[in-house]
């Protein structure tokens, strides 16, 4: 087993910028869509708010989606860190798949599957949409390759930064923050934020301030 350190050291969480499909009021999940003009002002102002913060990471992980990735470099850029940081990509950091409703417009399923049913898919933890993913599942995937590639970068003593989606993170929210299902699903991580945990092994996560980029 690896050494603990006693250092106090950083993990901080940003969802990507406005997509697309974000703006277009469309169930996104695996497709992979661009940032809009919006989305990238956002990951920039995300990226200065870390800086003035005088956050440097060591590494950064993101998702295997272009969103996420795009938002990655635009933050690094801010923090002067292009080609300068090791970048892990892998897909166990994906959005949620929505399945069958994935590029379909949100209004519009709801009047083709009722609005009780997609608020259900939407908003229960463990209910998936056809052929897709409840919040459960999406626990299932993320928080192994969290526990096993991340929190063993951590508890070296590294500042990690993660840019992903908003399932994907609620799912690391609620593990380090030992949230119910209830109050994850409560919890909205809005586009651009940048989301500030200290780490201090073993005593782990404790949230430090939200980095709004508005």
């Amino acid at each position: 087993m690896r050494p603990m350190t006693s250092k106090t050291n950083q993990l901080v969480l940003i969802r990507h910028g406005q997509s697309t499909f974000n703006l277009e009021n469309r169930f996104t999940g695996w497709m992979d869509v661009p940032l809009t003009d919006r989305g990238r002002e956002e990951a920039k102002r995300a990226g200065e708010s870390l800086k003035a913060e005088g956050f440097h990471p060591d590494l950064a992980f993101t998702s295997d989606l272009s969103r996420a990735q795009t938002t990655l470099d635009i933050v690094l850029q801010d923090l002067g860190l292009t080609g300068k940081l090791p970048i892990q990509k892998n897909k166990a950091l994906n959005e949620r798949h929505y399945g069958d409703l994935q590029g379909k417009n949100k209004a519009e399923t709801a009047k083709e599957f009722s609005e009780e049913q997609v608020h259900i898919w939407r908003r229960s933890f463990d209910v998936p949409p056809p052929n897709g993913e409840s919040l459960k599942d999406t626990a299932a995937r993320t928080l192994p390759y969290f526990e096993a590639r991340i929190v063993p970068e951590l508890a070296a003593g590294k500042n990690v930064l993660i840019v992903a989606h908003g399932n994907s993170l609620r799912s690391i929210v609620m593990a380090i923050e030992h949230m119910t299902p209830e109050q994850i699903l409560k919890t909205e991580i809005g586009t651009g934020v940048a989301w500030t945990y200290d780490f201090t092994a073993p005593n782990g996560f404790k949230r430090r301030k939200l980095s709004a980029a508005v």
